[in-house]
């Protein structure tokens, strides 16, 4: 046994181990962006079907064998219509050059001042039931989205946030965009999710909330019109009656390097309660 093993390590080369370091490194890159989004699931289960096709195989369960090899064939077909919004977003990054990479983060009092005016906007508006959405971008750029609504490029304070979600103007119904320190556009329209298990609570704010960070890796703030319930979405997921300091523990890992990720903010929160 171990002549074997050292025959086998002697045919291995120094470009071979880079070459499997490398297609490590691209699995491994790939999971993170798969990871806590409803894309994950399918993967294991395709996985399974893989696998349940093998034991078919070296069972000599050839009927079996032959369905399952369809169906992974049919599968094959089908996976770029099921992980359109993923495969969208790893071109994106491609093309941004960010697969290696996040976007450049603000300094930590930068950071906490901005999380701040957004904290004190967020309560003001929940406690007056003023509704709001508000998309802080990350890594995938979202200017298709910006160019939907009114183009603004101002530095973020509180009371300019409240201003823009004013009832009965022409910004109130819109997203507002956020890319660093900066609101630049404000009326933005969004997807809304296609997800029919949702709650019927959920309104239009939250489904278009919901529907656009299926689609990128951007974070939606949104405060219900009828309940000032604060809420964030993430990945096609929603986590709801948030408080101020629950709020700022999530948003601040967004703009300044924190031991704390916004996955472990949530943890303790059930998906749409």
């Amino acid at each position: 046994m171990s002549l074997q093993l050292k025959g086998l390590l002697s045919t291995i080369s120094l470009l071979d181990l880079v070459d499997i370091l490398i297609v490590a490194f691209i699995l491994y890159k790939l999971y993170v962006m798969l990871q806590d989004t409803r894309a994950i699931t399918l993967v294991k289960g395709l996985l399974v079907v893989l696998g349940l096709t093998m034991v078919s195989n070296w069972l000599g369960l050839h009927v079996i064998y032959w369905l399952l090899q369809k169906t992974v064939t049919l599968l094959f077909v089908a996976l770029p219509i099921v992980f359109q919004p993923e495969l969208r977003r790893t071109l994106e990054h491609l093309g941004q050059g960010k697969l290696f990479g996040r976007s450049v983060l603000l300094n930590v009092e930068e950071a906490r001042s901005l999380v701040n005016e957004l904290d004190r906007a967020v309560m003001v508006l929940a406690q007056n039931k003023i509704g709001a959405l508000i998309v802080l971008e990350q890594e995938t750029g979202l200017n298709d989205f910006c160019a939907t609504g009114i183009q603004i490029d101002g530095l973020v304070t509180s009371e300019f946030l409240m201003n823009v979600f004013i009832p009965n103007t022409p910004l109130h119904d819109g997203a507002a965009i956020i890319r660093g320190k900066r609101m630049v556009a404000a009326g933005c329209l969004l997807p809304l999710t296609e997800d029919r298990t949702l709650s019927k609570e959920l309104g239009t704010r939250h489904r278009a909330a919901i529907g656009l960070s299926e689609q990128c890796d951007a974070i939606v703030v949104i405060v219900s019109e009828e309940t000032g319930t604060i809420s964030i979405a993430q990945n096609g997921k929603i986590y709801r009656h948030l408080d101020s300091e629950k709020l700022k523990q999530s948003l601040q890992p967004l703009f300044a390097p924190q031991p704390t990720t916004l996955k472990g903010a949530f943890a303790n929160w059930r998906h749409g309660k």
